[in-house]
């Protein structure tokens, strides 16, 4: 097992009518600046319950974060936190609200040009407190350290990572995502399961609890993806798909181990350039990463193949190839497609111009073994585009 420095701070208040024990969290002379997206929060009546719990307290509302947030709209926010003295920004909404406002928690502090904290890795020294009543489980952002914002005129989705910009505390009532579309639903149990295999699906490393924990991890997705989907208002089903979305992303299971995330650097390149929802470009990217790193990632997958799809027949290979067909099978049943050649627009030339992009920014060698070369990228994706 690797050398790992494991910390996470983030008060998790889990359960229904969670949101009114947000109150007891607050300071009550704190200055709040409320984050959201496009107010679904008011149709579903989780406004009403976080204003409610908010009485007394002085709050100002910011509106209008995209599902891929853009940074000239969280610009926007930061003027307010600085202007204003916000003592507190509460991300109201799904995984992208929460990735704008760790932006904004950082870039209200910052010292210079709040792009380089992207672009160039500048560290976030200080950040504005900041929290989430998370409404769209997916991401795992109300409790990591994990943001990706984009820029729409340069056409890039860049991510950053900083200590500083833990939620202080994160409500995650189940109740609040059974108004979400099934759409959004199927995406965030893709995005979820995708999160697992990029720690999980390298090479061993001695972690046999961190393999158990994300193995239960992965088959508890398959297991209550499709019930979650077909019973949305089942409290326990959804409720465990959102823990389960959780902790799949606030750092346990990739303790110790190498993770990979090259399939995450590919699919933000998709998304800046078709708008693809991130979930989905995920979906299109893994299966076909997975079969050209077989090799290098030959003993964990035939680990994969038996201990989360219970694949024991054939050969080491057969094995491998078997989970990876599974894993397709898994994200087309949530009905996300797992090729490219499935969505409108594509150009041929994309598996070039992702491939080029990443080179550009530094990424030529990506993967736990920094083996992704641009070749293997535009491989990559060329299978994806195969019909």
């Amino acid at each position: 097992m690797q050398n790992f420095d494991f910390y996470n701070p983030t008060h998790i208040l889990f359960g229904k009518g969670q949101i009114a024990a947000i109150s007891a969290h607050i300071p009550a002379g704190a200055r709040v600046l409320l984050t959201a997206g496009g107010g679904s929060i008011k149709a579903n009546g989780v406004y009403e319950q976080t204003m409610k719990a908010l009485e007394g307290r002085q709050v100002t509302e910011f509106w209008g974060i995209e599902p891929n947030p853009e940074y000239a709209t969280l610009m926007k926010a930061v003027e307010i936190v600085r202007r204003e003295k916000i003592g507190l920004i509460l991300a109201v909404g799904g995984g992208s609200v929460l990735d704008g406002t760790k932006f904004i928690a950082a870039a209200a502090e910052f010292d210079g040009e709040p792009w380089d904290i992207l672009t160039k890795g500048a560290e976030v020294k200080r950040a504005t407190p900041l929290a989430s009543i998370l409404t769209l489980p997916a991401t795992g952002s109300e409790s990591n350290t994990f943001a990706v914002v984009s820029r729409r005129e340069t056409g890039e989705k860049l991510a950053f990572g900083s200590p500083k910009v833990y939620p202080k505390f994160a409500v995650l009532d189940p109740e609040t995502t059974f108004s979400l579309p099934l759409k959004q639903v199927a995406n965030g149990v893709a995005d979820a399961f995708t999160h697992v295999c990029e720690q999980y699906l390298t090479y061993p490393a001695g972690a046999a609890l961190q393999d158990r924990f994300a193995e239960s991890i992965l088959r508890t997705l398959i297991e209550v993806g499709p019930k979650t989907l077909s019973n949305p208002t089942d409290y326990e089903s959804r409720a465990v798909f959102v823990w389960s979305a959780t902790m799949a992303l606030n750092g346990l299971i990739g303790a110790g181990v190498p993770q990979d995330w090259a399939t995450h650097m590919i699919g933000h390149e998709l998304t800046a350039l078709y708008g693809i929802d991130h979930a989905r470009t995920l979906a299109v990217v893994l299966p076909h990463l997975l079969r050209v790193q077989k090799a290098q990632k030959l003993e964990k997958l035939a680990q994969f193949a038996e201990r989360v799809w219970d694949i024991r027949e054939g050969s080491v290979e057969e094995r491998a190839e078997a989970a990876i067909r599974r894993t397709e099978e898994f994200y087309e049943s949530l009905g996300i497609p797992t090729k490219l050649a499935k969505y409108e627009g594509i150009a041929a030339e994309t598996p070039q111009a992702v491939a080029g992009k990443l080179e550009k920014r530094g990424m030529a060698r990506i993967g736990e073994r920094s083996d992704i070369t641009p070749a293997k990228v535009r491989e990559i994706l060329a299978l994806s585009l195969a019909a």
